[in-house]
């Protein structure tokens, strides 16, 4: 009878740290709040690779049509500008390309490189582009102008996209 109770309590003990392990192992798995479980697939896109690469190809469509080239390729531009300088955003990257295309007619020291040289040496954009030869009103007049660009180039790409009637 010793041993029948014995072996009952060893299979009561390790069914208790089975069921205690996986009820452990469960709500490590679980969020702490039940709010955050809905919101989570939307809080950081770039969670899911292939959903953040989607958009940062898809944010270069337009000024990818407007410079000349493909989505995919100033997507590697800018991944590559952003290895070199980590504190490089998508904006002032896609403003270096509109400067330089808008001013490298007139003014052939004005490259995209160069711009990106400049931001990456701690400079704003306006500094770079005085440092390129350029007047504090003509860079002023200059970042304006890319950024109006950029927006029309955006705007432009999202009326292509849509079917007509819409």
């Amino acid at each position: 009878m010793k041993r029948t109770a014995a072996r009952l309590t060893t299979s009561v003990t390790l069914a208790l740290a089975l069921a205690l392990a996986t009820a452990t192992a469960v709500a490590a798995q679980k969020p702490a709040h039940g709010r955050a479980a809905a919101h989570a697939p939307n809080a950081n896109p770039s969670s899911n690779p292939d959903q953040a690469r989607a958009k940062d190809v898809d944010s270069f469509r337009g000024i990818a049509k407007k410079l000349g080239t493909t989505p995919d390729a100033l997507e590697t531009e800018y991944l590559a500008a952003q290895q070199a300088n980590p504190k490089l955003t998508h904006g002032q990257f896609v403003a270096a390309n509109m400067v330089a295309h808008n001013l490298s007619a007139k003014n052939p020291n004005i490259t995209t490189q160069a711009i990106l040289d400049g931001l990456k040496s701690g400079k704003s954009m306006g500094q770079t582009l005085q440092s390129l030869g350029l007047s504090e009103k003509e860079a002023k007049e200059a970042e304006a102008s890319a950024k109006r660009d950029a927006k029309q180039a955006a705007r432009d790409a999202d009326k292509a996209e849509k079917p007509s009637g819409q």
